[in-house]
This record gives structure tokens, C-alpha cells and sequence, in this order.
């Protein structure tokens, strides 16, 4: 299959090329992209760190399965030296350490990942897998908002990653990392990122159950708009 690459400002400047066309195997993911260009363009490597990945104007995960006439945008942190902000939903496993690596910095001493794993009960009932759905645009957006709030005016990196469609019992369903300085920092943040994902998140899970049930858990209500008087 053929992608499109597109290569922002340092970027494209290790690539050589801020526009070209490549050919992949089919199924091949952005983790399978970032081994190549490393292969083919080694001046790209140590970029990685400050890069974000847009496939088809959204940001995602290494994990992200590409497809036929993809556009894969390699993008640095914008001028004034702000970070890409690292949100992201996801349809296959989590790629935890590359997370955790997006947020850390040599500065930031105190890194906290949260892990929501899917549980094997539930009331009683024993769970074998959920799957997961979500209003992708309301979401990612959302996510974004998160992380941008919990970055505004602080020394801290945050990411939010969350996958979608089945995941079986053990798996992440989620990651929250983030970087800070100070510990209470990177604790406050993580927490406050799990609160507002489960208040505000248009993502909804299913739980599918060993005796063949099925069912939609809907308890953590989406919060409300503020409406105007």
C-alpha cells in the first residue's frame, strides 16, 4: 500500500524531504514507519522525543494501524517552543513504554503512569473481555482539552491514551503518564486526568460476561453543559 509523508519544519529537514510517497506492507503500523525511517533516515532518531504523529489530521498512538493513501504528518513542537499535545484513541494494545517516553525528560524527576486494566469480574459475575466505543471527534477533543488544561502554566508533561474496540481481561484499556518535576505535581494531575475522562469522555464500555451475557456499563454519567441563564 502507498502513504503519503509529510514532514514538518526539523523534521523534514532529517528526512531530507518535506513530501514524499512510500510504499508499505499492508497492515503496517506508524511503529513500523518509525522503524524504517530510522533505518533509511538516522538523523530522525533523536527527534522522536519532541515528535507528534497526525495520521489524517489526528494524532495517534505508534500502535495506529496505517491504510491505503494515508497521510502520516511528522509533527515538531510549534514555534515558542510549545510541546504537541499527546492525546490519542486507539484501536489495538497500548504501547505503554512509548507513552511513558513521550512525557519523560531529564528534568521532570517524577513520572506516574496510570493503568486502567479491564477486570476478570464484575458484581459477582465473571468477566471475560469489554469493548469499548467511543464518539472519536467528541473525545479526542476532549482529551485533548485535558491535557492542555493540566499543562496550562505548570512544568508537567501529560498523555492520555485510550483504546477502543475489545480488549480483553488484563489489558490497559487506558494510560494517563505524566512528568513533573515533583511528585505531587505528577499525582495531582494523574488523578485529576482519570476524573474528568470518566466525567466527560464520550467513551462507553460493554462488559461481556463467561455466561454469555453482555452489557452496556453506563454508571459515571457525562457532565452536563452549563447552560446560560
Amino acid at each position: 500500500m502507498k502513504i503519503r509523508l509529510l514532514a514538518f519544519a526539523s523534521a523534514g529537514d532529517a528526512l531530507g524531504a518535506t513530501e514524499m510517497e512510500l510504499e508499505l506492507a499492508e497492515g503496517s503500523r506508524v511503529a513500523d514507519l518509525r522503524v524504517r525511517l530510522d533505518r533509511e533516515h538516522p538523523k530522525i532518531v533523536p527527534l522522536w522525543p519532541r515528535l507528534a504523529v497526525a495520521v489524517d489530521g489526528r494524532i495517534v498512538s505508534p500502535e495506529e494501524t496505517l491504510w491505503e493513501g494515508a497521510e502520516v504528518a511528522l509533527l515538531p513542537p510549534v514555534s515558542g517552543g510549545s510541546e504537541p499535545l499527546l492525546a490519542a484513541l486507539v484501536d489495538g494494545p497500548l504501547d505503554v513504554e512509548n507513552i511513558v517516553a513521550a512525557v519523560s525528560n531529564p528534568g521532570r524527576g517524577a513520572v506516574v503512569v496510570f493503568l486502567g486494566t479491564v477486570r476478570d469480574h464484575h458484581a459477582g459475575r465473571p468477566v471475560e473481555k469489554l469493548t469499548y466505543s467511543a464518539y472519536r471527534v467528541m473525545a479526542l477533543e476532549g482529551l485533548r482539552r485535558i491535557v492542555a488544561d493540566l499543562e496550562a502554566g505548570q512544568d508537567l508533561r501529560a498523555a492520555i491514551v485510550h483504546r477502543l474496540g475489545e480488549v480483553p481481561v488484563g489489558e490497559p484499556s487506558v494510560v494517563i503518564a505524566v512528568a513533573s518535576p515533583h511528585r505531587a505535581a505528577a499525582y495531582e494531575a494523574s488523578r485529576t486526568a482519570l476524573e474528568r475522562l470518566k466525567a466527560e469522555i464520550p467513551i462507553w464500555k460493554r462488559e461481556h460476561y463467561a455466561d454469555g451475557g453482555e452489557a452496556w456499563r453506563e454508571e459515571e454519567p457525562l457532565a452536563k453543559p452549563v447552560l446560560a441563564p
